[in-house]
Order: structure tokens, then sequence, then C-alpha cells
């Protein structure tokens, strides 16, 4: 049915994963630190916080992808001759492709996790400060658990949009399962046959990640029905 490369956009589809799976990591340390600083009393901090999230929603994933890409790379061979470094650097497209993607969709879980937090009982924090806790302790004990639990469902719509926006980076060499499919289709002039099998692919993995961050959301939502009644 795939003419002999099926083994090839599997391993591909593996790259894929690799690259959602690095880029969420790399949006949920920037997603952490983005929302602290636009709930810092610190106003500049503050400021410096929503211009992050409000200019990366604005513009393109594709064009940021392109400025990162080309840009990064002219930038780093502009500044290396300064630092010594003679030789031309080369970006890696899959290291590219996680810092664009991480930076990207840090912004947006930034405003997943203001919202969260924003969500939580000013009380909660007030309660925990009266038991003696630190600031750190209370943030970490009491405050993020119950932010998990309310940032789940947008941090999955973000994941799911992430995985899919995976293929974007392979306008840039990153040779994931969408650029196997194109190197597929163009060999064998049928183009329809390895670009349903990579929304099939897709469709798969975003199935599987509903239905686990379904179960996550399930296991932090545990008695809290209860205790609201």
């Amino acid at each position: 049915m795939l003419k002999g490369y099926g083994a090839v956009i599997l391993d591909g589809a593996w790259l894929t994963l690799q690259l959602a799976l690095s880029s969420m990591a790399l949006a949920i340390v920037l997603g952490l630190i983005g929302v602290s600083m636009r709930l810092s009393p610190v106003r500049w901090l503050a400021w410096l916080g929503d211009l992050y999230s409000t200019v990366i929603r604005g513009i393109p994933d594709l064009v940021l992808i392109l400025l990162i890409f080309y840009g990064g790379q002219n930038l780093l061979n502009n500044v290396a001759p300064m630092l010594g470094y003679d030789d031309y650097i080369d970006l890696n497209p899959f290291s590219a492709g996680v810092f664009t993607l991480g930076f990207i969709f840090g912004a947006y879980l930034s405003e997943t996790f203001r919202g969260a937090f924003m969500a939580i009982p000013k009380g909660q924090a007030e309660a925990g400060m009266a038991y003696g806790m630190s600031r750190s302790q209370v943030f970490f004990r009491v405050l993020v658990p119950q932010m998990i639990r309310l940032a789940i469902p947008g941090f999955t719509n973000n994941w799911l949009v992430l995985t899919k926006a995976t293929a974007l980076i392979s306008v840039v060499g990153l040779q994931d399962m969408m650029f196997k499919a194109k190197q597929a289709a163009d060999a064998t002039r049928e183009p329809f046959t390895f670009f349903l099998a990579v929304a099939a692919l897709y469709l798969v993995m975003t199935s599987v990640s509903l239905l686990a961050l379904r179960q996550l959301e399930k296991r932090y939502s545990v008695g809290v029905k209860v205790a609201e009644l």
C-alpha cells in the first residue's frame, strides 16, 4: 500500500513525537517563567511577560519558524567570529524546531497558567501563610497542585495544536514524517496515499494524547465535586 515507504514514514513519526515532547517540555518551562513574570508585582517584569505573550501569539507560527531558523543562523555566524570561532555554524533543524515551537507555545501556556492561577481563591495562599508556610512552600504545595487541575483542559488543547504544528518544521529540512511523506509522494506520484497515511498517524498521536490527558484530569479532579457540595 505504501510502496515500501512505511518503515521510513514510521521512522519520521518517531522523530515527530520526539520533537513534540521536547518542544512541550521547553514550552512548560517558558510558560511558567512567563506567568511568574506576568503575575509579578514588579511592573517591568509584568510588562515583559505581557509583551512576550502578546507578540508571539500575534505572529504566525510559520513566520516565526523561518525567522528563527534563518535569522538565528545568520546571527550566530555574525557573532561567532567575535568570540574567536571562525567556522560556519549550520543550525540543526531539530534543535531549531524545538526552540521555535517551545518559544511559541511557551507564550500560549503562560496565558493558560495565568488563567489557572487567577482562578484559585486568594484565601488558599493566605491560609498557607497563616499555617507558617514560606512563599515557596505555598506556591508548590498549595497553588501548583490546584493550578495543574485547572490548567489541564487548556494544556490539552495546546499540546494537540503543538503536535500538529510539528509538520511546519519540515519546511526547514527536518526529516520528520511530513518530510518523508513528501519525498515518497514525489517519488511515486501518489501524494494522496502518503499524506493520508500521515494524517492518520497524526490522528493516532492526538487521540492517544487526548485519552491520556483526560485520565490525568480525572486523577487531579478526584474529590473536587464532593468538596464543592
